[in-house]
């Protein structure tokens, strides 16, 4: 699997006062799971070099407790307010820690396609014992039913309030729409659920052949769309009609 890195200075803080209904990819429900490892191709002075990142292992039900990522981070984007974030994994995940979620998450952000990049809004990764505007957390399929709220589905991320759900089942395994490219998957889903604490909704797709809004429930359906993770698009923020489709939930095997 494919690890995300980092970057990003500046302050400013805006309150925000949280939505009370949960906004999630979709309208089912155990043993432990995992992802076999992943062979990244390292370089050397001798060549390529094979390097295994451990896998992701989890069990349907987790126990609720969480590893807080302690360290802060910068701040990402130029113009806008400023939110403050922390990383929450659910200690039940192995293989992947808070810090190493948190870098992957910064990742994205700071890839001037996300959400900085429209000026609209600054990002940073509070440390421990800081305050923050939202929780970002990697969670296990059933506790993502309880921080969400509804849609009992156990297969969908969402952001219910100041919580920004991922669902690390959808993290170790995408969804089918995007085949073997967990590490685009994964920019969709973080700027997805996020767009949605930035008081985004749900969109349609513009049409056959066009790129997905990040804001379309890709982890349920394209309609025709291509795959796109980010809200910038050839270096303009994108986006489609409002709106969302009746798909059916998914459920893992």
């Amino acid at each position: 699997m494919n690890v995300l890195r980092i970057m990003g200075a500046g302050l400013a803080v805006l309150a925000l006062a949280a939505c009370s209904a949960p906004l999630e990819e979709s309208p089912a429900p155990a043993s432990a799971i995992s992802a076999a490892p992943t062979p990244v191709v390292e370089k050397s002075s001798r060549g390529p070099v094979n390097v295994v990142v451990p896998e992701i292992g989890y069990p349907k039900r987790g126990g609720g407790q969480y590893e807080i990522a302690a360290a802060g981070g910068p701040v990402i984007g130029t113009a806008g307010p400023l939110l403050t974030y922390r990383i929450a994994v659910e200690r039940d995940i192995t293989g992947l820690s808070a810090a190493g979620f948190a870098e992957a998450v910064e990742a994205v952000y700071a890839d001037p396609r996300s959400w900085p990049g429209t000026g609209k809004w600054r990002l940073r990764r509070a440390g421990g014992g800081e305050r923050f505007d939202f929780t970002i957390y990697l969670a296990t399929p059933a506790t993502r039913d309880k921080l969400c709220a509804s849609s009992y589905d156990q297969y969908t991320s969402c952001r219910n309030g100041n919580s920004v759900v991922i669902n690390v089942a959808r993290w170790v395994h995408s969804v089918p729409d995007y085949g073997a490219d967990l590490a685009t998957y994964r920019q969709y889903v973080i700027n997805h659920e996020t767009g949605h604490r930035l008081f985004h909704g749900h969109e349609l797709c513009p049409g056959p052949g066009r790129p997905a809004p990040v804001m379309e429930q890709q982890t349920l359906g394209l309609h025709g769309c291509v795959a796109n993770p980010w809200p910038i698009v050839d270096g303009k923020a994108y986006s489609g009609p409002s709106g969302q489709y009746n798909d059916p939930a998914r459920t893992d095997p």
